[in-house]
């Protein structure tokens, strides 16, 4: 694909390229011709007809260089061709672009990392653990706003570990309780050892209240 013929299909305006990918493609060790041939895969969908002659009819270029980039972009793992069977029961090739999706995912990671020097926190694989799975790039950035906001990790690990005792797998219930705790001036784990004991002594009277049994959201004072 020469400069004239990317020029051409950029003019043509059916391209739809993120900002983010074009600004950091070269993350994907990827040269300006097959980034764009990617970027034409990518407006097809996550999963398209593999019909190298209409791609290149689509892209004005030969046969043979479509079919140089299909197998560039494989052997990088940015794609898949899979066969699956339609509704029809009829058999047909996919080109499958979850891997370029996971790979951009892990992109946007790294460069939340790259922001704000996190290396001697450990918030992050904790957290990763003790979910049983990676995080998101959303859920990263709830974790990195409450270190930006000054919120302890040792903080966070007790709110981690409520969470978990209630059976909650889930950022925005850590987030909330750490809110609730940043209106009672709960800083520390001193604090909320001390804020369950208080609670712990006001229901006494109660035989089943146990210090674990603490409701954070309930307990209004």
């Amino acid at each position: 694909m020469d400069s004239k013929k990317l020029v051409n299909i950029v003019k043509q305006g059916n391209l739809v390229i993120p900002l983010y990918l074009l600004q950091d493609y070269k993350k994907l060790d990827l040269s300006m011709e097959e980034f764009v041939f990617l970027m034409y895969l990518y407006n097809q969908g996550e999963k398209s007809l593999f019909n190298p002659e209409k791609f290149s009819l689509d892209l004005g270029i030969g046969l043979k260089q479509v079919m140089s980039y299909i197998s560039k972009l494989s052997d990088a793992r940015l794609i898949s061709v899979e066969t699956l069977k339609n509704d029809k029961g009829l058999m047909e090739e996919l080109v499958n672009l979850e891997n370029f999706y996971n790979r951009v995912t892990s992109l946007m990671i790294e460069e939340l990392v790259e922001e704000v020097d996190y290396s001697n926190s450990s918030i992050f694989s904790v957290i990763e653990k003790e979910f049983g799975r990676t995080l998101s790039p959303m859920e990263f950035e709830i974790i990195k706003a409450w270190l930006d906001n000054h919120m302890s990790e040792e903080l966070i690990m007790e709110a981690l570990k409520e969470a978990t005792f209630n059976g909650v797998s889930n950022l925005r219930y850590i987030d909330k309780i750490l809110y609730e705790w940043e209106k009672r001036g709960i800083k520390t784990k001193e604090d909320v050892l001390q804020n369950k004991m208080k609670y712990r002594r006001e229901k006494e009277q109660e035989p089943m209240a146990e210090i674990f049994d603490y409701d954070w959201f309930d307990d209004d004072e």
